[in-house]
């Protein structure tokens, strides 16, 4: 357990360094299109109204700056540069994988301000950081304030002053609370960690975390708010339910009990008109075997609505029943809006790692598509008991493979139709939800998707959401303990407990496109187009064209009817035609840009820039940087 005290306070006040001054008037300037919350606004759509860069000009953008952390991977723990930056008052602010915060001028890239948390914690087997929150309101002063909002993957939470970097010592224990706090004192070995933003509403900040997946017991996955001015928590949900609340009865026996997994370690979304915020809820420790937890296992694997203001559940859609496939919803749930059978319908969008969309009512939680409760295999591991049927959307159409034949497999190159033949060979198979068995099994999707923590970027005015997938299956098979384990069972296989379905390139064994963009049309529940995304080099060389690449990262959508995406394994950033899918433009990053866009108008020029983090690494590439690259078109 980790306490702050005033000695830690002053050690951190002397972390901040200040490269230079912060431009007067910034915040005051001309009226400017900003990027205030991670998805672009609160709830989570990623468009942007700016139509400076269009279908006509875009081939025209060029390299406007280019900021460097100072932080590459070194050695073999996976570091990745997946953050989102904010832009409020003409400072973009940026979180780096190492938890520093850093704000930059937003004309220039120059570095005003830089904050370190000196966040420590080696029970982190990947070093990753997502990106900060703002928010701004009044003192009992009357005085206006701004705070960012930052986690840290030893289970701090920051508030520091938008204008210095310095922690606001009214919050917490001068600056910070520890948010082991309360869940995790009696697990002070295991991993807690924040490693995206937290979501504001009002003066509330809604935090979850990352919490352990693996076999065995550890910390709850439990959602708290906290005033954002002094950091006291407010109110508390409990996602695995106690006794005498909603959904405890989902869980047999005492499996409930010091249950952990079931957390939210991806991205809140906020309806402030309606008071409400969205919870994409991960699924329950083990992530691969459940006999330990019979039952449908609420509020694991759902999409829950709460009132913000209090806690009180609201609604909930739970997406998989007794997850034993670590299909944890990855994503950013998307408020849309758009007319369907003559009627307006606001609603949510929820992507999948099984590649499939559910588009539910906003203020009720039932499916604005049929959804219905298919048949599922059964699992032949001893003791496990998976549900018998699993939620499908009638609508859209699933976005990626749900099973795979001998025909479906790669053959791009002789050596991988030859090692994916022999793969293919040695392992059970079948359709989507087939479990890991006792046998090796393939997967598909796989624990990369279908969709990821990429979530999918929303166009109010054609009502298309864009969505980027993987096809990248997973292999593995439930292997008996010996005895004397801590537990039972744990899945394994020649590669490794994450092993994936590829060849020795680490390219997909199923046939391309091994990624996809896709638009879908909201007002129908259909797939408008589909495009490959990115390319393999090599493959390009040999007259392979347009194979797709694995990807990690996000889009973003522009009133000038342009997409904009990096993600791809490629070192590429892409503008796609909003309506055809057709690519417009593409420029060479440092690295793959495993991050999502943003775009905002520069405080003082008032031109349009679009900016990615690429720093590659992680879990794809070889190939690292630590550059966050801004675009504009030339004077």
């Amino acid at each position: 357990m980790r306490l702050a005290s005033p000695v830690c306070a002053l050690a951190l006040l002397t972390s901040i360094a200040v490269s230079s001054p912060r431009r007067e008037g910034a915040s005051a300037s001309a009226p400017a299109a900003e990027w205030r919350s991670w998805g672009g606004d609160p709830g989570g759509s990623r468009f942007s109204s700016l139509a400076d860069i269009d279908r006509t000009n875009v081939s025209r953008l060029r390299r406007l700056w280019t900021y460097h952390t100072g932080e590459r991977q070194e050695g073999t723990r996976p570091v990745a540069l997946e953050c989102t930056p904010l832009v409020v008052g003409g400072v973009l602010y940026l979180s780096t994988p190492s938890n520093r915060v850093v704000a930059l001028d937003d004309e220039t890239g120059a570095e005003i301000w830089r904050f370190d948390p000196h966040a420590t914690d080696p029970r982190r087997r990947f070093q990753a950081h997502r990106g900060v929150a703002y928010w701004e309101g009044t003192a009992a002063s009357g005085e206006r304030q701004r705070r960012i909002l930052s986690g840290t993957y030893d289970g701090r939470l920051f508030a520091l002053d938008a204008e210095t970097g310095r922690p606001a010592t009214d919050f917490g224990d001068g600056g910070s609370i520890d948010l082991r706090l309360g869940v995790a004192e009696r697990w002070p070995s295991s991993e807690y960690a924040i490693t995206s933003p937290p979501a504001i509403y009002r003066d509330l900040v809604i935090a979850g975390a990352s919490v352990p997946e693996g076999p065995g017991l550890g910390p709850s996955g439990a959602v708290r708010a906290f005033d954002v001015r002094s950091g006291k928590q407010v109110w508390r949900f409990e996602t695995v339910p106690r006794p005498g609340e909603r959904g405890h009865d989902t869980w047999k026996g005492d499996s409930w009990r010091d249950r952990t997994g079931v957390n939210v370690w991806s991205i809140m979304s906020v309806d402030p008109g309606r008071g409400l915020v969205f919870l994409p809820i991960g699924s329950p420790a083990y992530d691969f075997y459940g006999g330990d937890r019979r039952g449908q296992n609420l509020f694991a694997n759902s999409l829950v609505a709460l009132d913000a203001a209090t806690g009180r559940r609201v609604w909930h859609f739970q997406m998989v029943h007794h997850d034993v496939w670590d299909y944890d919803l990855p994503a950013q749930p998307v408020l849309v809006g758009f007319v369907r059978g003559g009627r307006t319908i606001a609603a949510v969008a929820q992507v999948t790692k099984m590649g499939l969309v559910f588009v539910l009512d906003r203020s009720t939680g039932k499916p604005v598509f049929p959804v219905e409760e298919r048949p599922a295999p059964p699992s032949p591991v001893a003791g496990e008991a998976t549900w018998p049927t699993q939620p499908i959307p009638v609508a859209p159409p699933a976005l990626s493979r749900q099973s795979i034949t001998r025909e479906g497999l790669s053959r791009v190159t002789p050596e991988a139709a030859r090692e994916c033949s022999a793969l293919f060979d040695q392992l059970k198979h079948g359709p989507v939800y087939t479990p890991y068995g006792v046998d090796l099994t393939l997967v598909l999707p796989g624990t990369l998707g279908g969709a990821t923590w990429s979530g999918a970027s929303f166009d109010p005015a054609t009502g298309y959401l864009y969505v980027n997938t993987n096809e990248t299956g997973a292999i593995g098979r439930i292997a008996e303990q010996p005895a004397g384990s801590r537990f039972r069972f744990q899945r394994t296989s020649p590669g490794g407990e994450y092993a994936r379905f590829w060849d020795s390139q680490r390219r997909p064994c199923v046939a391309p496109p091994w990624g996809l963009l896709h638009a879908i049309d909201l007002r129908q529940g259909t797939i408008a187009w589909q495009a490959p995304l990115g390319i393999v080099d090599e493959l390009e060389a040999k007259g392979v064209p347009k194979t797709g690449t694995s990807n990690l990262g996000g889009s973003i959508v522009t009133a000038g009817g342009l997409v904009f995406i990096a993600a791809t394994n490629d070192s590429r950033f892409r503008a796609f035609d909003a309506r055809t899918g057709k690519e417009l433009w593409v420029t060479r990053l440092e690295a793959s840009g495993h991050a999502t866009p943003i775009t905002y108008r520069a405080s003082h020029s008032g031109k349009q820039i679009v900016v990615i983090a690429a720093g590659g690494g992680g879990y794809f590439s070889d190939t690292s940087s630590d550059v966050v690259a801004a675009y504009a078109l030339p004077d």
